[in-house]
C-alpha cells in the first residue's frame, strides 16, 4: 500500500512532529512497508488459535501477601505536630 506525501504530512501535523522534506519520500517508503507488514499479518488464517497474552508458557511467582513490619502507628502519630482521632492533620491545601 502506496503512502503518499500529504498522508505523510498529515500524520507528522497529528503526531506533532516534524519531518523535513527531504525525508518525507523516505517516511512514506517505510510507511508503506510497514502497512504491507499488517496485510501480511492479516492475511493469516488464525482459525483455532487460542488468544494469549504471553508467548510463553511462563508463571509469575509472587511472594505471599504477609505483613513483615510491626504496626508502628502510634509512634509515627506522636511524631506528628497535630493528629485528630488517629489521622494526621494537615494544613488545607485547595479551597
Amino acid at each position: 500500500m502506496a503512502v503518499d506525501a500529504q498522508t505523510v504530512e498529515k500524520l507528522a501535523e497529528l503526531a506533532r512532529i516534524a519531518i523535513s522534506e527531504e525525508t518525507i519520500d523516505e517516511v512514506s517508503s517505510r510507511l508503506g512497508d510497514v502497512l504491507q507488514l499488517v496485510d501480511q499479518l492479516q492475511a493469516v488464517n488464525t482459525d483455532g488459535v487460542e488468544p494469549m497474552a504471553h508467548p510463553l508458557e511462563e508463571v509469575q511467582v509472587l511472594r505471599k501477601d504477609e505483613v513483615t513490619e510491626p504496626n508502628r502507628r502510634e509512634e509515627f502519630l506522636a511524631l506528628a505536630p497535630q493528629t485528630e482521632a488517629g489521622l494526621f492533620l494537615v494544613p488545607k491545601v485547595i479551597d
